[in-house]
């Protein structure tokens, strides 16, 4: 049957203001490949080896958790020029543990924006313990310039998607991954083998979680 102008006019109205299905956030994934080579790959089965004790063929994961992070590094693509390289240079209480240089799997600017640097189930350096599993969403900014509103909005968004395709149980900030030491989830050869982390910290976990609040995410163990 078909609508009379005006029901037509209420009717997209109410589509447009009132239904929440119509009136999601929507976001796009732009695609800004990091380098990897058979040499990342390489490094990639040796720290699944020897830092998780996992052997594999291929350098991948199976996600059941997000990393939030932030970069400390103050744009785009300064951020994408530490990631790029195979391996990690200046950063001796990393290096001993691995040459693989740190990475996470997307990117996510101050504006927003939204850049995928590897597949989702891609092995990423990017938390202790838990890189075989997680996968890491890093945030434009740091202590001298603090994440926005428009990254807390794309990281729910981009999570969201993210749980939809792999059912993810967990969600956390890079500060809160020391919870799951001693635990099954926790994976790292070494005991003594940890770094300090503040990252994004307890205000925009809040903030993020409470847009996620209805996904009923675990913080801990």
């Amino acid at each position: 049957m078909k609508k009379s102008a005006p029901i037509l006019f209420l009717f997209i109205l109410f589509q447009v203001f009132f239904n929440p299905v119509a009136n999601a956030q929507t976001f796009r994934i732009f695609d800004k490949p990091i380098l990897f080579d058979e040499e990342r790959e390489r490094l990639s089965l040796e720290y699944l080896k020897n830092r998780h004790g996992i052997e594999k063929e291929t350098a991948t994961i199976v996600p059941t958790m997000v990393v939030v992070h932030w970069t400390a590094v103050y744009s785009l693509e300064s951020t994408f020029d530490v990631f790029n390289p195979v391996q990690l240079g200046g950063r001796p209480e990393l290096t001993a543990a691995s040459n693989l240089n740190v990475s996470a799997h997307f990117l996510v600017d101050q504006d927003g924006t939204i850049f995928r640097l590897l597949p989702d189930t891609t092995f990423a350096r990017h938390t202790i313990g838990l890189n075989y599993t997680a996968i890491g969403i890093e945030n434009i900014g740091g202590p001298d310039a603090p994440l926005t509103k428009a990254q807390v909005k794309a990281n729910a968004a981009l999570i969201r998607y993210l749980n939809k395709k792999y059912k993810l149980t967990y969600v956390i900030g890079h500060h809160e991954y020391y919870a799951f030491q001693g635990t099954p989830i926790w994976k790292e050869t070494d005991p003594n083998y940890l770094t300090q982390k503040q990252d994004p910290g307890p205000k925009f976990m809040k903030r993020l979680r409470k847009k996620l609040a209805d996904l009923n995410f675990k913080s801990n163990p």
